[in-house]
């Protein structure tokens, strides 16, 4: 058989090679697939254009404003719930006081019973919020329990559309549960941002990167900033609160001065009560309930609103394993460490400030506003009274950012004299009833008032902040004690109801003059360097199943053996701890304290210490 001439024939088989066009096809090929690799790593090798450390610049500069996003949205959340709160528990207190309306539309539902349970279950219940607040705070997280308590001021907004027992007094409880774990929640969410936001601005660190604790004051200056946004805005509930009464209510169903006040006699510091001779009835027609209704319906989408900014606009407070580690240290050492805290003298001394701070902020909207303005200047002037001295308190505000500059003892002290000033002025003042000629002099008595507030509420704030802005697994006890004492004052306002007002006065001098001592003694005893004592807080206890060889302590050992020797070693370490957690590294090698420790762990934690310390001298004598 003859070969074609595009057929090569093969002298020993009696088989055909491939055409000349294969060798071809296969050089293509491979040309094809070295072309497609090379696109390859083209595509994911490192490129020309790209930076890698503008991109990470760019990636924290989204986090910093995030995180100023979180604070501003926490601030206006906060502001519009109390508003809501705020403007409808005063409408509907004017409202059943006055006689007309009560036997009109509620005739035997006693109303004025109702009020004063629901008042004290707004006042009485946040005494136990220190038994629950840190408990409910780690279980939730810091964001939902903001989220949560927000949603309770709107069911107390939706029990207003039908007054009755059943449903005013169980929401007012409510209110009262949610009160000191919502503002314990604020204050450390807050601070939380201010870390974070240090965070984000020294990423380059190594204490950063690694998620080590915080250099002593490194993030001290964005505390004091966020705190001041956050009174600033938050101030503001106090305008907006005062809505209903001006648009609603003033003018159009409230009586002349002549009729309300035709029976008092005294004003200012000779009254004894709120006013005595107040009239019963202060509205001259009655709204219609189609306008309450309306009214209600507003301010309950703001209260969703409120809900919406907590759970859509604000950030985590912590990472996720964080949360873990802070709930994992066991719910009752939960319980106990709010308590336990109280052994630092620091938390010790400013307990009359927090004390103080709910005294002065319940007299201004109420003992003053009433006993001075209403009974001087009507009813009419309530919610002038309140604007101004809101607008006061947020404007000055700012000025605790006079703190980047100045001490610390400053704002609060600036604000203590402010106030002692105003009350030994009330103490003598004594306006006529219905008389419109004191209305400056009380106009500037509410702006002074308000100034001497944003100091003294921006500086406790801030001052906890300082003093424990490196102890980010304590803040939620910290500022739980804060406000539980807060909660505790606005009791005792509750119960001197019926004392004149120059014991009121008296009580609130007293209290300021012992707070001004006890934050003295505190300065000179952190200026001498006294040290504090701070609980333990436990190692997490993780439930780990399964695989327990790759652990490095004994796989043999059971989880209950184990847990019960922790439990031991932590109770031989604590009293190691209390004291010596406050000091710095050079302060425990100079005293000591590991070689004098009475559980081995603390003594093994001292020579690892030092050993790291001795390797890092080597490390840069080797490097010189």
């Amino acid at each position: 058989m003859e070969a074609t001439g595009d057929e090569a024939l093969i002298p020993h088989d009696d088989q055909f090679v491939a055409p000349p066009n294969g060798n071809v096809n296969e050089l293509l090929n491979v040309d094809h697939e070295d072309n497609m690799q090379g696109q390859m790593e083209e595509f994911l090798g490192p490129q020309a254009d790209y930076n890698e450390e503008e991109e990470e610049k760019k990636y924290y500069r989204r986090k910093r404003l995030g995180i100023i996003k979180n604070v501003v949205a926490a601030s206006i959340g906060a502001m519009i719930v109390y508003s809501v709160y705020m403007g409808l528990l005063q409408m509907q207190l004017i409202l059943h006081y006055d006689t007309t309306y009560r036997e009109v539309k509620y005739s035997n539902l006693g109303l004025q019973d109702i009020d004063q349970k629901m008042l004290m279950g707004i006042n009485v219940t946040p005494i136990v919020g220190l038994l629950y607040t840190p408990l409910l705070i780690r279980f939730l997280g810091t964001k939902w329990m903001m989220f949560l308590a927000s949603g309770i001021y709107a069911l107390f907004v939706s029990t207003n559309y039908w007054e009755r027992y059943y449903t005013l007094v169980p929401s007012a409880v409510a209110i009262g549960v949610a009160i000191v774990p919502l503002w314990a929640s604020l204050g450390n969410y807050i601070t939380r941002m201010a870390q974070q936001y240090y965070e984000c601005v020294n990423y380059k660190e190594e204490h950063v990167q690694e998620q080590k604790k915080l250099p002593k004051g490194a993030c001290h200056s964005y505390i004091i900033v966020f705190q001041s946004v956050f009174n600033i805005i938050f101030n503001l509930s106090f305008v907006f609160a005062e809505f209903p009464m001006a648009f609603v209510l003033n003018n159009v169903y409230l009586h002349d001065n002549s009729h309300i006040l035709a029976q008092v006699k005294d004003c200012g510091a000779k009254v004894t009560g709120l006013i005595p001779g107040f009239n019963n009835t202060v509205l001259k027609k009655l709204p219609s309930s189609m306008l309450l209704i309306q009214v209600e319906s507003v301010l309950m989408g703001f209260a969703f609103l409120s809900m919406i900014i907590f759970l859509g606009l604000c950030g985590a407070a912590y990472r996720p394993t964080e949360e873990i580690d802070l709930r994992s240290i066991g719910w009752g050492n939960i319980f106990q460490l709010p308590f336990k805290h109280l052994r630092d003298y620091r938390l010790r001394l400013l307990c009359p400030f927090f004390i103080y701070s709910g005294f002065e902020t319940l007299f201004a909207i109420s003992g003053f506003t009433l006993s001075y303005g209403v009974c001087a200047l009507g009813l009419n002037k309530l919610w002038l009274l309140i604007v101004v001295y809101g607008l006061s308190a947020s404007v000055f505000s700012s000025l605790s950012l006079s703190l980047l500059r100045l001490p610390r003892w400053v704002c609060l002290i600036s604000g203590a004299f402010v106030h002692g000033v105003l009350v030994v002025v009330l103490m003598a003042f004594s306006p006529e009833p219905n008389h419109l000629k004191y209305e400056g002099p009380l106009l500037v008595i509410s702006v002074l008032w308000g100034l001497g507030t944003a100091l003294n509420k921006t500086g406790v704030s801030t001052l906890l902040g300082m003093l424990y802005a490196e102890e980010k697994e304590r803040l939620d006890f910290v500022y739980t004690i804060y406000h539980w004492w807060q909660a505790i004052a606005i009791f005792i306002v509750y119960l001197w109801y019926g004392l004149p007002m120059r014991a009121k006065l008296s009580i609130l001098l007293v209290t300021l003059l012992l707070a001004c001592c006890c934050y003295w003694v505190m300065e000179r005893r952190l200026a001498k360097k006294v040290p504090f004592r701070l609980p333990r807080i436990p190692r997490p206890r993780h439930k780990v199943k399964g695989y327990r060889y790759l652990e490095e302590d004994n796989s043999d050992e059971s989880d209950s053996e184990r847990s019960e020797e922790d439990d031991r070693e932590d109770e031989r370490e604590e009293d190691d701890y209390d004291v010596v957690q406050n000091l710095d590294g050079e302060e425990r090698d100079q005293e000591g304290w590991y070689q004098g420790a009475n559980s081995p762990r603390a003594r093994r934690r001292g020579a690892e210490g030092r050993g790291q310390d001795d390797a890092r001298v080597n490390e840069s004598d080797g490097e010189i």
